[in-house]
């Protein structure tokens, strides 16, 4: 019998054997009328699932679970309380947007009441942060087994023996079945995702989609690290065996996953980061990534991992067979898989590694202007992170069908609770202390904008980073940008020459020279209406209009 079916056999053993543990939720005022399960298995989680249709077992045993008609992160609707202990320091506006602490009580008293009615609860406790300096406890409650499983996937298992002892310091109370009542609760709509900064409480209701529960997290450590001296991150990492660090900064679909997860490298993790006195650590203890037409060639990691029994996949094609479509975007193009770090054969089992000597901002350019890659002085890459420019990839939030240019300030915008100064500063005093070098990586399109160009080759781009990281550009001869200003390399070994030139790739020249105008005032206008007030210096290193 193969491991899959001996694992599934034992999974359908411990329903009827495993009892749930003995766990007191009266604290979080929900009375459970069923049993509750705290830190379940895999395999029992995965037998709940099938029982009650939640998922498919796809072909090599990964979990297939469809999200219903959210396929994305509804960022419109997060709120934070606005209460007295962190009031002063939330940038409040169109990212934050103020519940009141009633509003939060009373939707609160809705979630715990629905919660306390489900026939079963699933209560998994974990860490957030690799540093045992700077993570927190995270206890997600939950109804529903694939929730719990992506909240297991997800977040840093407890230690042998930490159970015992473990005391949670954020609490999400998860009830994806409840919708709000904007005219009640505040919300904008049925759904809501709302932190309480002061008693680290997350609420997430009216949306099946998991991705919301670990980036609810990512916004408490966005909004804890600070005030510890450690600067938050939006990237994966990696690291040689020469001990060199690289971080990637960039939004969802610029290639975080894919690019950090190279083989010659250890892969420290794919999305969220700390930048402590240490050096960089992963907040996370899994990966969640996008899978829309992952080639077995290009990404073979990964895309082994969504024929691998553990991962979940979110609104993947599967037929009668179990058998997996991963180019059959009919769903959404936000098809997604979570898995454990550890799935990925050549990572980091500390999570944990030195200080970056080479900081990436990955951009997906849908104009097709900028190169494909250039070295930053200090001051453009601060211009740069305040702008975080790159295209919102379709299906990543609600609404969104096609690439369109944006600009997500540090390129996290959605999961910002402070301003972004705040974050900028911390980047400046990093860079200034270890001597990082900066690179910008156009992972977008060439030859033209979306539509008429091509995105960039994966191999091309591989081939320029390793270049990068290797330091076999430090001393390569570089020509600046005519509109950007930005250092450009003239020629990396194994990459066409007519790449490194974007202008070079459009049919029509004068096309591109209105393009680039056209992008740099959009560059220009960000900037005056967002950042007017920063150093001269960095309001300088900006595109020239």
């Amino acid at each position: 019998m193969t491991d899959l079916a001996e694992t599934l056999k034992e999974a359908l053993r411990m329903t009827t054997t495993e009892r749930p543990g003995h766990v007191d939720l009266s604290e979080y005022g929900i009375d459970a009328s069923g049993p509750v399960y705290r830190n379940p298995t895999t395999a029992l989680l995965y037998t709940h699932a099938l029982e009650r249709r939640d998922g498919k077992l796809a072909e090599g045993g990964p979990l297939a679970v469809d999200t219903g008609k959210f396929t994305g992160r509804s960022p419109r609707d997060k709120f934070l309380v606005e209460e007295e202990s962190s009031r002063d320091r939330i940038w409040w506006g169109e990212v934050n947007r103020p519940l009141s602490e009633d509003q939060f009580s009373g939707l609160r008293e809705k979630v715990a009441s629905t919660l306390g009615l489900a026939d079963v609860l699933y209560v998994v406790d974990a860490w957030a942060g690799a540093d045992p300096a700077h993570r927190i406890g995270v206890r997600v409650i939950t109804a529903h087994p694939y929730h719990a499983l992506f909240a297991k996937t997800m977040f840093i298992d407890l230690a042998p023996g930490e159970a015992e002892d473990f005391v949670p310091q954020a609490l999400v109370l998860h009830a994806p079945d409840l919708e709000a009542d904007p005219a009640e609760d505040g919300t904008r709509t049925g759904t809501f995702v709302v932190l309480h900064p002061g008693r680290t409480e997350l609420l997430v209701g009216g949306t099946f989609y998991a991705g919301e529960i670990k980036k609810s997290i990512f916004t408490v450590m966005n909004d804890r690290l600070p005030l510890e001296g450690v600067f938050p991150m939006h990237c994966s990492a990696n690291v040689g065996d020469d001990g060199t660090v690289a971080v990637f900064f960039g939004l969802s679909g610029t290639g975080k996953t894919t690019l950090s997860a190279d083989p010659e490298r250890k892969l420290i993790g794919d999305d969220e980061h700390g930048w402590g006195d240490s050096g960089v650590f992963n907040i996370e203890g899994g990966c969640y990534a996008k899978v829309i037409r992952l080639s077995p060639v290009a990404e073979p990691e990964i895309y082994k991992t969504t024929h691998t029994f553990g991962t979940i996949l979110e609104n993947v094609a599967i037929d009668e067979q179990g058998i997996l479509d991963l180019d059959d975007d009919s769903k959404t193009e936000n098809t997604r898989a979570a898995y454990k770090l550890e799935q990925i054969a050549n990572a980091l089992p500390s999570k944990m590694a030195g200080h970056p000597s080479a900081v990436i901002f990955l951009t997906a350019d849908a104009f097709g202007i900028l190169p494909p890659i250039a070295k930053l002085s200090n001051a453009q890459a601060l211009y740069l992170f305040l702008s975080g420019f790159t295209a919102k990839l379709a299906g990543t939030e609600i609404g969104v069908t096609e690439p369109q240019p944006t600009f997500s300030t540090c390129f996290g915008q959605p999961f910002l609770p402070q301003h972004p100064t705040v974050y900028a500063r911390m980047l400046e005093s990093k860079l200034a202390r270890h001597g990082a070098t900066v690179w910008l990586l156009n992972t977008g399109w060439t030859g033209g904008a979306f539509g008429e160009g091509e995105r960039m080759p994966i191999q091309a781009t591989r081939t320029m980073l390793s270049a990068a990281l290797s330091g076999a550009l430090q001393h390569a001869d570089f020509r600046t940008d005519e509109v950007f200003g930005l250092a450009v390399p003239t020629s990396v070994p194994g990459v066409d020459p007519r790449l490194l030139d974007p202008r070079s790739t459009w049919r029509d020249p004068d096309q591109y020279d209105r393009k680039a105008r056209e992008l740099a005032r959009m560059f220009a206008d960000n900037f005056a209406k967002r950042f007017a007030d920063v150093d001269e210096a960095i309001r300088a290193a900006g595109p020239r209009v």
